[in-house]
């Protein structure tokens, strides 16, 4: 089983963060993926400092599928520098654990 890693980015609307959310897991990308409410970040974004509305989304998949999943969402962001964050999994239950590795895994044959 490869390491799990919740993977977090945030999309300006429900509609583009729930859009994402179907694209990955339709591509066996990520085995779930939640799309929370909106939130309100306060950033500096070329010297000013800014506010938006966004929608936080977190990714649940492997390790192994950090770079084909940071591609779908640089492909289909809007921003100029979209966060997109890996945080490693260092605990979970065996049995979530195993079945995103299934969900995330390519069958062959």
């Amino acid at each position: 089983m490869d390491d799990t890693v919740i993977i977090f980015t945030n999309l300006p609307d429900r509609d583009a963060a729930i859009k994402l959310a179907h694209e990955l897991v339709a591509q066996k990308l990520a085995a779930c993926v939640n799309v929370l409410a909106e939130c309100v970040s306060v950033y500096r974004w070329k010297n000013t400092v800014e506010n938006a509305r966004e929608v936080p989304v977190l990714i649940k998949t492997r390790a192994a599928r950090y770079a084909e999943v940071e591609a779908a969402i640089r492909a289909r962001h809007p921003y100029e520098l979209p966060e997109i964050i890996a945080v490693p999994v260092v605990r979970g239950f065996d049995d979530y654990l195993r079945w995103v590795a299934d969900e995330t895994s390519i069958s062959i044959g």
